[in-house]
């Protein structure tokens, strides 16, 4: 065989693997989507239909809450460096948390979403556009360490303080907590209210995470993430869209059973 088409070969093979996708992860986003629209839902009774979930309450409703948050942002990261036309995405995917916002605002203003998770995704997937030149030539270890040590470090930025959850360190100065700049930034001013808030600090330093643990992890454990359950990567496939619906259809269909009480 002349060498010319063993090229050619090994190329074609190449493009070949480029174009599949990690069904794994897909399926991943699909369970997690599947959970988030269990939580919603829950919201929906307990802060608009007014039901009595005590449990809601819990910290393992907390933990449940946070446990969807942390793995789509940490999946978005891992998953930045797989798709093409970052800016495009990027774009995308912030208008659409714009317009959840603007919808919030005008049709449900005592429930608004302002910097919600949408925005926030949309905004580090934009961020890294001009920072992976950077950071693709940092050591993936390190980065993945300093970027965990950096979010444990500022989770609690946005009640004024560095450290994590209960655990408070270092109070932040009050200058810092004014204006709509500085509350995208994490800094949240005092009378500043979001259903849905999620600031670029600390949850961008998360995406980073997800970024270098791709790096750390693409050689060796590629090859298994290839596979996923064909239900769920759909799901996980077409997560925006869902996102999107999930919270009207939701509504709507509690609203139908309230008028039949059978809610």
């Amino acid at each position: 065989m002349e060498k010319g088409t063993f090229d050619r070969m090994e190329t074609n093979i190449d493009f070949e693997r480029k174009k599949q996708r990690y069904e794994a992860l897909d399926s991943i986003r699909g369970v997690v989507l599947i959970s988030m629209i269990l939580y919603h839902a829950c919201w929906d009774l307990v802060y608009i239909f007014k039901k009595n979930l005590g449990w809601y309450q819990s910290n393992g409703a907390y933990i449940w809450q946070q446990s969807i948050c942390w793995t789509f942002i940490l999946l978005s990261g891992f998953c930045w460096s797989l798709g093409k036309r970052p800016v495009r995405r990027g774009m995308i995917v912030f208008i659409a948390g714009v317009v959840v916002s603007l919808v919030t605002i005008v049709f449900m203003p005592e429930d608004r979403v302002i910097f919600g998770v949408l925005t926030l995704i949309g905004s580090c997937m934009l961020l890294m556009v001009p920072l992976e030149k950077i950071l693709r030539k940092a050591a993936a270890g390190w980065g993945f360490f300093f970027s965990i040590l950096l979010f444990v470090l500022t989770r609690n930025i946005n009640s004024g303080y560095l450290g994590f959850e209960s655990w408070n360190m270092i109070r932040l100065p009050e200058v810092l907590y004014k204006g709509y700049i500085m509350t995208f930034l994490g800094f949240a001013k005092s009378e500043f209210y979001s259903t849905d808030y999620f600031s670029l600090i600390p949850w961008f330093f998360l995406f980073l995470s997800g970024y270098f643990l791709y790096c750390l992890t693409k050689e060796k454990f590629g090859k298994y993430l290839m596979k996923g359950w064909k239900p769920l990567s759909i799901l996980g496939r077409h997560s925006l869209i869902i996102y999107m619906l999930h919270q009207p259809l939701i509504y709507g269909l509690f609203t139908l059973l309230d008028k039949l009480l059978l809610l």
